[in-house]
């Protein structure tokens, strides 16, 4: 069959500006995106009518349409995801053409999209030396181009494509584990790690990207309480599975895909069905954790023994996770435990170093401290007054306004504090011990212990201040009721550039409702 068709067919418009019917093109989102690339409208309409039964892997096509280069070029910066491009040379001018090929590879840098050139004039841009000067992929005169030979070049072209594609997500998906590697152990990293693995894991077994990984409670909690649940819960995924962090997989999957798992769970083993396959597994303390994989057309020896070892690999991990977590959750609770100590010889409640901490890593991270930063602050501050420990019972328990001598000895409480913890090189004691040193230090400079002022004191004891003082103003003591938040305010609008650190004042009362919120706690 030659390449021709007539131009009067009712089915295609004649409009250059517009696509042709959207009912043949058969638009999914999973489609194959085709562009077809000439200032003939006829070129289009064949081309579609020849190719509207085209599939591959189960895909049908989008048609894209551009009737000149610059065309193409608005469009393949629209349609990055582009498989192919089939491209007349001669448009609005001799090499309308070429000079598309040149902007998509060189300006737009897309190395993926498959290109070929198919000329009604051969003469104008000569096989040979387009081949060689020119990133294309394939060249084809129009004249010999018949259905069968189009249906070739679509079928090589795509594998292609696919096979690139491939590639550069199993190049993505090492680039994240890769760069995950050396923070591997913080919980925090620990979801762009595995979301990594799940994008290698769709392209060497030749999956789209629908895959999340999920885990019963107490996997996730590196306890033995829940482990007989069957509901797990979701940790992280890909593609449409993407944002469901938190949620349970009967919240999200459908019945078959719910009953799927709970039969892998079940068996202890993997399971597919119908394109759906699941990876069970546990750690050394007997929680379990699956794997849900869509799009599975066939699961082979080879690809089963990978995914053995991948699920093995990330049980090992999750078991030094939660060695890992709960260390680092006995050193958080050893450090409230510690600021507690002066807070119950001033006979308050422990909630006020919560408190305290809490509002210290809000504000840090408001400021524009990256969140290791702010969690140090976090960790560190509760021990902000750890000095008052030295402080005798009659001066800590007085309940009227402490004597000129009473006061000089309450502020010693700083430097105790500080010689408690500055001979630590561990970073949360060094971060607690210039707290604990300058906390009570003001901006204008009429502070203890040592009358610093600006930005010559720490900001770790900036934010300690703010944090402490909204805190301890909203609290009953010993010496004084809790004051209303009118006058709290009120109070800080005073003392901004004065006690405060003007900026970060500032950044407090602009999300004072963050603040209430800890408050109620």
């Amino acid at each position: 069959m030659n390449y021709q068709m007539p131009q009067e067919n009712p089915l295609f418009s004649n409009n250059k500006t517009q696509p042709v019917n959207k009912d043949i093109e058969r638009r999914r989102e999973d489609a194959w995106k085709i562009m077809l690339v000439d200032d003939e409208q006829g070129i289009h309409d064949v081309t579609v009518l020849a190719l509207r039964k085209f599939q591959f892997q189960g895909k049908g096509i989008q048609f894209l349409h551009a009737f000149s280069g610059e065309q193409a070029c608005q469009l393949i910066q629209q349609h990055p995801d582009t498989a192919l491009i089939l491209l007349d040379v001669v448009m609005e001018t001799d090499d309308a053409g070429l000079k598309t090929v040149r902007y998509i590879r060189e300006q737009l840098k897309n190395k993926f999209v498959r290109v070929v050139l198919r000329t009604g004039q051969p003469g104008s841009a000569p096989e040979t030396q387009v081949i060689q000067d020119y990133d294309i992929n394939d060249y084809k005169d129009k004249t010999e181009l018949t259905v069968q030979k189009l249906n070739t070049v679509m079928y090589a072209s795509l594998r292609s494509y696919r096979d690139i594609m491939a590639i550069e997500q199993n190049r993505t998906g090492l680039e994240r584990v890769i760069a995950s590697t050396s923070d591997l152990f913080k919980t925090y990293e620990l979801d762009q790690f595995v979301s990594g693995l799940l994008l290698q894991i769709a392209s060497v077994m030749n999956l789209n990207k629908d895959a999340l990984f999920a885990g019963a409670s107490s996997f996730l909690a590196g306890c033995e309480q829940l482990q007989v649940e069957k509901n797990p819960q979701i940790i992280t995924g890909t593609g449409r599975f993407k944002g469901f962090n938190g949620k349970y997989i009967n919240q999200v999957l459908r019945d078959e895909d719910v009953a799927l798992i709970e039969k892998a769970i079940q068996q202890k083993t993997v399971i597919s069905k119908k394109g759906q396959c699941v990876f069970y597994f546990e750690n050394k303390q007997g929680s379990y954790g699956v794997i849900f994989l869509s799009g599975c057309l066939q699961i082979d020896p080879l690809n089963k023994r990978l995914m053995k070892l991948f699920t093995t690999n990330i049980s090992i991990a999750y078991d030094n996770v939660s060695l890992y977590q709960e260390i680092e959750d006995t050193q958080h609770e050893v450090i409230l435990t510690l600021g507690t100590i002066a807070e119950f010889r001033s006979k308050e409640t422990s909630e006020h170093v919560n408190r305290v901490a809490r509002y210290s890593e809000l504000l840090a991270l408001k400021s524009g401290m990256d969140s290791i930063e702010a969690k140090l602050i976090q960790l560190a501050s509760p021990m902000h007054d750890i000095g008052k420990i030295g402080i005798p019972d009659s001066i800590l328990h007085k309940p009227g306004k402490l004597t000129d001598a009473e006061f000089e000895i309450m502020k010693t409480h700083c430097q105790i504090g500080y010689d408690m913890l500055k001979k630590s090189n561990r970073p949360i004691l060094k971060t607690a011990a210039t707290i604990a040193f300058e906390h009570q230090e003001k901006w204008d400079g009429s502070g203890y212990p040592h009358g610093k002022s600006a930005e010559g004191i720490h900001i770790y004891g900036r934010i300690t201040a703010i944090a402490d003082v909204f805190d301890a103003l909203g609290s009953d003591r010993c010496y004084k009721k809790a004051w209303p938040l009118n006058k709290i305010l009120e109070f800080f609008h005073d003392q901004r550039g004065k006690h405060f650190d003007p900026l970060l004042t500032d950044i407090m009362l602009d999300n004072l409702d963050d603040f209430l919120e800890i408050r109620k706690l």
